[in-house]
């Protein structure tokens, strides 16, 4: 029996379980620095070193967090779905919980790339620092879709979210876009989970929408409970 096509939107909730700080903490800021200053193309022009900085810290706190029981949960699910992960986080979680099918939005933290030629991708799992060059001479940055920034994977992402039969979304708050807006490709009356500790507003009508008002790593459960309803 051909499987069904479970989407899942995950944000920044999710990975806040596995102790990783969000962009978007109460007070906006990084050690007393606007995200503004740490998260756009003007910001690495004015300080790359802040900006270097702030990556190269977060690179670090990634790679010593671990999967959480929603992000292993997920993995699980693709025993009985077709999972396609669509992620705004740019950890790889859910690639070391076990999900095959995982696309980021934003970017990968465990990745740099060339100022001048954004195809010119490397791994990368130490920091980088100013001077550090890309194959074309141009000073490496990572690999992140930053504020102001066109993301390129929408269209793909989107054509994913149309060919759902089931959409979840966990963690994220619906408020930064484009990402935001793939909750509306979704095909008319296939189900759609909502999944987070303080449920977003979504702005269509939906009959088959469901709420599960709980942080990630215990609403999986729940999550689950109802998937095998259906």
């Amino acid at each position: 029996m051909t499987k069904k096509t479970l989407v899942v939107l995950t944000g920044a909730g999710i990975s806040a379980e596995s102790g990783l700080r969000t962009f978007r903490d109460s007070d906006g800021l990084w050690e007393g620095h606007d995200v503004k200053e740490v998260a756009t193309p003007e910001a690495f022009r004015r300080n790359p070193q802040l900006v270097l900085d702030f990556y190269n810290f977060r690179r670090r706190e990634i790679i010593k967090a671990q999967p959480n029981a929603a992000h292993i949960g997920l993995a699980e699910l693709q025993d009985q779905y077709d999972v396609h992960i669509i992620t705004q986080n740019i950890d790889d979680l859910h690639e070391r919980a076990g999900s095959r099918n995982v696309l980021h939005l934003h970017g990968k933290i465990l990745e740099m790339r060339s100022v001048a030629d954004s195809k010119l991708i490397y791994e990368i799992r130490d920091d980088i620092h100013l001077g550090d060059k890309a194959a074309d001479g141009a000073q490496l940055r990572p690999n992140i879709v930053w504020f102001g920034e066109a993301v390129p994977l929408i269209n793909v992402a989107a054509d994913i979210v149309q060919n759902a039969d089931i959409l979840v979304v966990i963690g994220t708050s619906l408020v930064v876009y484009p990402a935001a807006g793939l909750v509306e490709e979704t095909r008319a009356g296939i189900p759609l989970f909502l999944l987070d500790k303080v449920i977003p507003e979504i702005s269509a009508r939906r009959a088959n929408l469901i709420k599960i008002e709980a942080p990630a790593t215990t609403g999986i459960g729940i999550l689950k409970e109802h998937l095998a309803k259906l």
